[in-house]
Order: structure tokens, then C-alpha cells, then sequence
């Protein structure tokens, strides 16, 4: 569409609010608010349990003198917030590129840390963000909703503790890593330490974490690359791209609508079949050289990122557990791949034939 057809579409839909108010006498939607004697209700047609229906109650008007609609703003904080304080310290990795490290203690009342900070350097930088590894910041604590979100290229978020939802949500070129509290003395794949709806909408990136998540893990993730050691139902919903693998369980419904992307799970139990959603996918043992170098790079960035004790099991004795592993594609999304390899082949092949003739 263009923007014109947005604007006649407000234009008509204002002209005809305000006929209809010009219809009851007044002049501005404030004047209705809270006006119940305006609603009358149609008449019904013979079915008996509409006589049913009480509205005395919803419709009272309550006259206490209090406001009936916004009067004054809302405080929204805004000068108070974690990434404030971030933006400041790191005005020399912001200004100049320079690498910075920075450490901070974290609660579960501060919401989004990184955003704020994200948009500064996109709005300098755009898409491309800071060169890799330029802030590291280290964080402490419970982190409170969306963790991370829309983190861009340069920044690294390092989290010791747990996290609530959304952590990473439209994560887009940044890195976060989670482990539990160095002195927690509970077996890290066992539990879960962040919660639902993480890395939604991611677009690139990665995301390490050292334990379970919540559900619909990487919904709508279209090019992050993710470990996680455990998930719930519903992971890799809508997933268009990028790549996920879960060191563990999984919940129903794992890659429902899932049409671009690949997955790797660890099948322990031998019964990931049954929590699959078979409609767009298929499962395979990864016998393909390139995919078990792939798979075995990702595991050791995942260890390398938070000491996760399940990884390093897993690559002492690689050998073994690759056996165990399933990779979940697309079907289509594979069909495309295949394509593209046929195609290469079919290139060099003929490169070989110019250099021969």
C-alpha cells in the first residue's frame, strides 16, 4: 500500500466520528466518555435466553468526581532506567569504537536493558552496529522482561543468574550468554532458568544458555543462532531462519509452522518424534559432514560462552552423542537447499571444463 491510502483512511474515519457525535450533540469524544445513558440496547427477537441478560450493573453510571479519562501523563521513568547509566559509561565504545567493558548488578524491575542502548548506536551506526566484541557488558541478578531486545551487532550481554520473558526479543546482530549463579549448587540442565517467549522475532545474533527455557523458544526467529539446554512446547514456531539446537528436552509442538531455519535437537530418550510437529518438517540422523561440523561449532561456542558442564560432556565424547542427535528442516526450506548445492556443483563443474578446454 501507500502511506496516502493510510492517510484518507483516518481522515474518512474521523469525518464520520464526528457526524455520528454531531448526531447526539456534542462535539468531542472526551464528552462520551464514561456515558452510559448513551447506549440503548437493540431489541431482541424471541429467544428466551436473551431475557436473560442483565447489563443493569455494567452500564450504572457512577457519578464520584472522579476523572472519567486521561488528565494528566503517565511517569514513565524513563531517566531512571538501567541503560541510562549504561549509555554514559559507554560513550567511548558508542563515540569511538573503542572496546569497553562494563559491570552492573541486575533486578527483575529492570525491564528491556539494552534497548535503550541499542537504539543510540543504531541511530548512529544503523543496521551495521559496532564492530564485534566492542562493549561486553556483565550483568548480576534476575533480569527483569525482554533481556537483551533488539540488542545489535558489537554488543555482548553477559548474564549470571536468570532472566524473565522475552530475553532477546527481535535481537538483531548482538549476543547474550546466561548461566545460573556461579554458587548455585543445582544441576544447570535441569532446571530452568529464563523464562517464556524468548528470542521472538530475532533477525540475527546469538543467544548461549545454560539451562532450560520456558515455551516458544525462537518463535518467528528468522536468522539467530541459539543453544539452549531444554525447552517447552511450541519451540521453533514460524521459525524462518537461522539456527536452534536444544541440548535436552523439548515440549509438543516443537517446530509447528516452521519454514525456514534448521534445528537440532538432542534425542537422549529416543522420543522427539512424538513432541514434533511433523506437518512442515523433516527429522533425520545428521550424517552429513558439513552439518555435524556445523552442530559441533555451536556446542563449543555454547561452552566456550558459559561453561555449560552438559557441553563439555557432550564434546569429550563426541563420537558418541552425534549418534544421538535429530536435525529437524523445512521440507521446502531443504528442497531450496539441495537446489543450491545442485547448482553450485553444476558451476564448478563447468568452471573445470573452461580450464581443460
Amino acid at each position: 500500500g501507500r502511506s496516502e491510502y493510510l492517510i484518507n483512511f483516518f481522515t474518512f474515519l474521523a469525518q464520520e466520528v464526528r457526524e455520528y457525535l454531531a448526531e447526539i450533540g456534542v462535539e468531542r469524544l472526551e464528552d462520551i466518555v464514561g456515558r452510559t445513558d448513551l447506549i440503548v440496547r437493540k431489541p431482541v427477537g424471541n429467544n428466551p435466553k436473551h431475557k436473560l441478560l442483565n447489563f443493569d450493573k455494567l452500564l450504572a453510571r457512577i457519578d464520584n468526581g472522579a476523572a472519567l479519562f486521561r488528565v494528566i501523563d503517565q511517569k514513565h521513568q524513563i531517566d531512571e532506567v538501567k541503560d541510562v547509566e549504561i549509555i554514559k559509561a559507554a560513550r567511548e565504545a558508542i563515540e569511538h569504537g573503542k572496546e569497553v567493558s562494563l559491570e552492573y548488578a541486575i533486578g527483575n524491575t529492570d525491564r528491556s536493558a539494552g534497548t535503550m542502548l541499542s537504539g543510540v548506536i543504531a541511530a548512529k551506526y544503523g543496521e551495521k552496529g559496532l564492530p564485534e566484541n566492542t562493549l561486553n557488558v556483565k550483568f548480576k541478578g534476575s533480569a527483569g522482561q525482554s533481556f537483551g531486545a533488539f540488542l545489535v551487532q558489537g554488543i555482548n550481554f553477559k548474564l549470571e543468574g536468570e532472566a524473565n520473558d522475552y530475553l532477546g526479543k527481535g535481537l538483531s546482530g548482538g549476543r547474550i550468554s546466561l548461566r545460573p549463579l556461579v554458587r548455585s549448587n543445582f544441576e544447570a540442565e535441569k532446571n530452568t532458568i529464563a523464562g517464556n517467549t524468548l528470542l521472538y522475532g530475532a533477525t540475527s545474533g546469538e543467544v548461549y544458555i545454560n539451562g532450560r527455557v520456558g515455551e516458544r523458544f525462537a518463535v518467528r526467529n528468522s536468522g539467530a543462532i541459539a543453544v539452549v539446554e531444554g525447552a517447552g512446547d511450541h519451540c521453533c514456531e514460524y521459525m524462518t531462519g537461522g539456527r536452534v539446537v536444544v541440548l535436552g528436552e523439548t515440549g509438543r509442538n516443537f517446530a509447528a509452522g516452521m519454514s525456514g531455519g534448521v534445528a537440532y535437537v538432542w534425542n537422549k530418550n529416543g522420543d522427539f518424534d512424538y513432541y514434533c510437529n511433523m506437518e512442515m518438517v523433516e527429522l533425520s540422523l545428521i550424517e552429513e559432514t558439513s552439518y555435524r561440523k556445523e552442530l559441533r561449532e555451536l556446542i563449543e561456542q555454547h561452552y566456550f560462552h558459559t561453561g555449560s558442564k552438559l557441553a563439555r560432556i557432550l564434546l569429550d565424547d563426541w563420537n558418541r552423542y552425534i549418534e544421538d542427535f535429530i536435525q529437524i528442516v523445512p521440507i521446502e526450506y531443504k528442497k531450496v537447499l539441495q537446489e543450491e548445492q545442485m547448482r553450485k556443483l553444476q558451476e564448478k563443474i563447468a568452471g573445470m571444463q573452461l580450464i581443460n578446454n
